[in-house]
């Protein structure tokens, strides 16, 4: 995740942040509202899977 490997995993993302996505066979990155992803994710970890948590700790998702 481009985040992580720019910031670390300790920083929280803020809820605003966006982050451009490079996306095979687009011109431009894609603009994702990651931290309204990453905001959404934790208050709905109650109905993640444990292959869905795991792929969150690969990603460096802490507290998820």
């Amino acid at each position: 995740m481009q985040w992580v490997e720019r910031e670390g995993a300790h920083p929280p993302v803020p809820r605003i942040h966006s982050e451009g996505i490079a996306v095979e066979g687009e011109a431009k990155p894609v603009t994702v509202k990651l931290g309204v992803w990453v905001s959404n994710t934790k208050s709905r970890r109650d109905k993640l899977t444990a292959d869905q948590f795991a792929s969150l700790a690969k990603l460096g998702i802490d507290g998820a």
